[in-house]
């Protein structure tokens, strides 16, 4: 072991990062602590820092420096060589906030292609998830067509929703009612945001060309049309009687990506229907029995997989008035009009929109 004599018995030396007040500065925790220990192993071998007598502003450790401050502003990554024997890497990993609760009905719709990322270390779960993300199938299809474990399923999409990869959207349906936000103003005044709608919801050959197709095919609906729709929905509308209002424009879109489009960009929001029971208590059996019907054998099959419910189901869990019927039809994997069904045979039940 190699001993040092410092002029004052010690070298004392430390590193820091100087980051905006109001910056996030968790993620560059490890880096500080990665710099010292390196110097510190650095200057026990060699006195790799106390032999360093340049003038300020000047030498190897400051040129070290100010490399590593330019390659994690522009790369956050960096790997510097220091001698024949040590290599400074580091990597900035930023810190995302955690994303917003996953439940079975939510259905995942991807921001980027997922297929441009994928490489042989991916998890297998990922691997057989990704094909079905296709923005209609929700977390409980997904991990029935993929033949995975439900739990598995929503912690992979966790990891997607966690870095962006995805984003959250409510099942489709005809049978839904959809309402404008106060920000649909900012789409009827942006041009781009109208060309960019009319490009995405065409059908047929005009879909993806948006207003360089829009004179050339007169199927195509310009800005004013689509902000005349948007404006054209609304509370106790649903979307099959919305259609049948606008059936003339409605046959030149595609009516699920029109709806998404605003879910999306913000100025569309679903309005959601809840079971409210006047008084919750427990059922009799013959009265759960009248309340719940016998599924399909498939069903019950698919059920018993995904360590689901039995044959029949006390909807009272469900009906305090915070469970919508998205999240109510998924878990019991029933349509909504057999939950209608069932909430008339339970007798007391109002159901409330929101």
């Amino acid at each position: 072991m190699k001993i040092y004599l410092y002029p004052r018995n010690a070298y004392t030396f430390n590193f820091c990062l100087v980051l905006a007040e109001d910056a996030e500065f968790s993620s560059y925790i490890p880096v500080v602590r990665k710099l010292n220990t390196l110097f510190r192993s650095l200057e026990e071998q060699s006195q790799f820092l106390s032999r360093d007598g340049s003038a300020p502003d000047s030498g190897k450790i400051y040129a070290l420096c100010e490399i590593l401050l330019e390659d994690l502003n522009n790369y956050s990554e960096a790997m510097i060589p220091i001698d024949a024997s040590n290599t400074l890497n580091i990597k900035l990993f930023p810190t995302y906030p955690p994303p917003p609760p996953l439940y079975a009905h939510h259905v995942p719709l991807a921001t980027v292609r997922l297929q441009d990322l994928v490489d042989e270390n991916w998890d297998l779960t990922m691997l057989r998830v990704l094909p079905w993300i296709d923005g209609v199938n929700s977390v409980k299809q997904i991990a029935l067509l993929a033949d995975a474990d439900f739990k598995l399923v929503r912690k992979a999409i966790r990891h997607l929703l966690y870095y962006g990869c995805v984003l959250l959207l409510d099942i489709f349906s005809f049978g839904a009612i959809y309402a404008p936000t106060p920000e649909v103003a900012a789409f009827v005044e942006s041009k781009e945001m109208q060309v960019e709608c009319g490009g995405y919801v065409a059908l047929g050959e005009v879909d993806g060309f948006g207003a360089e197709r829009e004179e050339e095919d007169k199927r195509a609906l310009n800005g004013t049309q689509l902000a005349e729709l948007y404006l054209s929905l609304r509370q106790g509308l649903s979307v099959k009687s919305w259609c049948m209002e606008h059936a003339d424009v409605v046959v030149k879109i595609d009516v699920r990506r029109f709806i998404t489009f605003g879910v999306i960009k913000g100025f569309l929001y679903r309005v959601h229907k809840y079971a409210l029971a006047t008084s919750i208590h427990k059922l009799s059996s013959k009265r759960l029995a009248k309340a719940n019907f016998s599924r399909p054998k498939q069903r019950k099959e698919q059920e018993e997989k995904m360590g689901g419910e039995t044959e029949n189901v006390d909807l009272g869990k469900y009906l305090d008035g915070t469970h919508c019927f998205d999240e109510i039809c998924t878990d019991l994997m029933i349509s909504e009009k057999e939950l209608t069904a069932r909430l008339k045979a339970w007798g007391d039940v109002q159901i409330i929109c929101r």
